[in-house]
């Protein structure tokens, strides 16, 4: 058994952390205790490569007790984008036994006040950084994330997304004291004077509802934010993507055993085929606070069903570029090639739409006509995934049937500029691999608009001729009010443009990266510096991470004692 932790010792172990992470949130510098590079681990108890894959090469196959209350049986089922039968099985919870179960140790957590609880998150976030490599495969094999993706973006990135939630969750709960003496003049009058308490009160249990496409990056940030704030939190995977959830609660219920707290303040919930969980979970009263990515349906259900809990969602959007002008054609082309490319456009945060006006744009080659881009961003994607090595990289693999399927529809709703191609990987000849297609549309024509206007998620782009830039403007705005977008870009060496575009997203809420030429592309968000969504528009109705985040997921109760 593990030794215990004195939560002396997780102060005195993590408190710096915490303070770089107060002090990087406040500046928006460039800072991150995860490493991102597989050859930084297999020091200080951290798994090296081998050890890792050695971990998650034991897992298949094998039943992940968690030792929680109310098991009534287990599930499993998982097969890898890359077509492994992972075979590992879950407990499947009883909710009457399980819940009640997890509201039991609130006290004590509550009790516990604000650092305490940051300390024990981050020794949570320290145990699954050393088992990277382990979480890495994991990752891959449930998302279809190429493997140095499913490391950095699954391991080190997510694990920064999760201690910036504890970050901010710390900032807004140590916001107010913990004790005020009052005391109010009365003139001739003895003062009035009362001794008042502040207690930061969490609101009860959290669910995470998990996605497919990105467990752990998308999945910490609700539970460490709702675990910091001092609620219990229940973990719902996507059926698709259990095994990094699973791995993470149970190294949550080490931690907090061995801290002196109850482990059931961390629990998960593995489904049975098309059992459909989500919805009885989502609206039992216990439940008080709710996390969800994914699609946008399923968004609004939790939004106008699960009443009696805080509703955080992050659904779909139509994100959007505008080509007007470059002084880096080359550059650009390069920048749009890898954004379509990398995870086989299976981010929230790809570009779908691209317009072009079409009587073409200025660059620093000369003039060049819808066409002449259209087709060099075709060569572009074509250059970088020529090599079906380099293709598998960046690509990974298609996560699920419906992408491959849209993937498949798409080349009928219009001129396909780029086709997409099968890439075959001799490591795992099961997996699903193909690069983008790129379509073009005429803006002007009601037949394209039904295509351009709604979210194709997956490798699917579209090259969209408008009249003008200032028509390009217009839709971009229509289109965030209307669907949302996660990210917009936009390319073009006029001020005048560059601040128009700019208003539309300061006035529609939008996040915006203006002529990204280089290594920094806009469907990456870095922790502690950019926000990653803005919670001010229809693709999600909160960022991360950000003071409103986490603020709501608990109260300030005030006790008064007379003087």
């Amino acid at each position: 058994m593990a030794a215990a932790l004195t939560v002396h010792e997780l102060i005195a172990k993590h408190r710096p952390t915490l303070d770089q992470a107060l002090e990087t949130i406040r500046t928006r510098a460039y800072w991150s205790p995860h490493p991102e590079h597989p050859k930084a681990y297999g020091e200080n108890g951290s798994l090296d490569a081998a050890a890792g894959k050695a971990a998650f090469d034991a897992l298949p196959g094998t039943r992940l007790d968690l030792g929680q209350p109310g098991t009534d049986g287990w599930v499993g089922g998982e097969v890898s984008p890359y077509g492994i039968e992972l075979g590992v099985e879950y407990p499947h919870a009883d909710l009457d036994v399980l819940l009640p179960a997890m509201k039991a140790g609130l006290r004590a957590w509550r009790d516990a006040g604000a650092e305490i609880r940051a300390a024990v998150c981050l020794e949570i976030l320290k145990r699954i950084s050393d088992r990277t490599h382990e979480f890495a495969h994991a990752v891959m094999h449930t998302s279809g994330q190429a493997f140095m993706m499913a490391f950095q973006a699954g391991g080190p990135h997510a694990q920064d997304r999760g201690l910036e939630a504890v970050a901010y969750a710390y900032v807004e709960q140590v916001r107010t004291p913990e004790t005020a003496e009052w005391t109010k003049p009365q003139g001739k009058r003895d003062p009035l004077a009362l001794t008042k308490q502040f207690t930061p009160v969490p609101r009860g249990i959290g669910l995470v509802i998990g996605c497919n496409t990105f467990p752990t990056w998308n999945g910490y940030p609700g539970l460490f934010a709702s675990l910091a704030t001092g609620n219990a939190v229940v973990v719902k995977p996507h059926p698709r993507a259990v095994l990094p959830l699973a791995l993470t609660v149970q190294v949550a219920r080490q931690v907090l055993t061995e801290a002196g707290f109850d482990p059931n303040l961390v629990a998960l919930t593995a489904e049975r085929p098309g059992e459909g969980i989500a919805k009885n979970l989502a609206t039992r009263p216990e439940i008080r606070i709710i996390d969800y990515t994914g699609s946008t349906a399923f968004g609004d259900w939790l939004e106008a069903n699960a009443t009696q809990a805080q509703v955080y969602t992050e659904k779909a959007g139509v994100n959007t570029v505008i080509v007007e002008s470059t002084d880096d054609y080359k550059g650009m082309l390069s920048n749009l090639a890898f954004s379509l490319s990398l995870y086989s456009g299976q981010m929230c945060t790809t570009p779908q739409n691209l317009l072009i006006p079409r009587d073409g744009i200025r660059t620093d080659e000369g003039p060049k006509t819808f066409d002449e881009v259209t087709a060099d961003l075709a060569r572009a994607v074509g250059g970088l995934l020529g090599d079906d090595a380099r293709a598998n990289a960046l690509l990974g693999a298609i996560v699920n049937p419906d992408v491959k399927a849209r993937l498949e529809a798409a080349s009928g709703l219009g001129e396909v500029v780029l086709a997409s191609r099968e890439v075959a990987n001799p490591d795992f000849p099961g997996a699903v691999v193909r690069t983008p297609v790129v379509v073009k549309l005429d803006g002007a024509k009601p037949d394209a608009e039904a295509a351009y206007m709604n979210e194709c998620f997956g490798p699917v782009s579209f090259a969209v001729a408008v009249d003008s830039v200032t028509d390009a403007i217009e839709l971009l705005r229509r289109t965030i009010r209307e669907k949302g977008a996660m990210t917009v870009g936009a390319y073009t060496t006029d001020p005048e443009v560059e601040e128009a575009v700019e208003e539309v997203c300061l006035e529609e809420a939008a996040q915006l990266s203006l002529n990204l030429t280089g290594g920094v592309y806009v469907n990456q968000t870095a922790a502690f510096s950019d926000f990653h969504g803005s919670g001010g528009n229809p693709a999600a109705n909160a960022a991360l991470c950000d003071g409103a985040f986490v603020a709501n997921r608990f109260r300030v109760v005030e006790v008064r004692r007379q003087a």
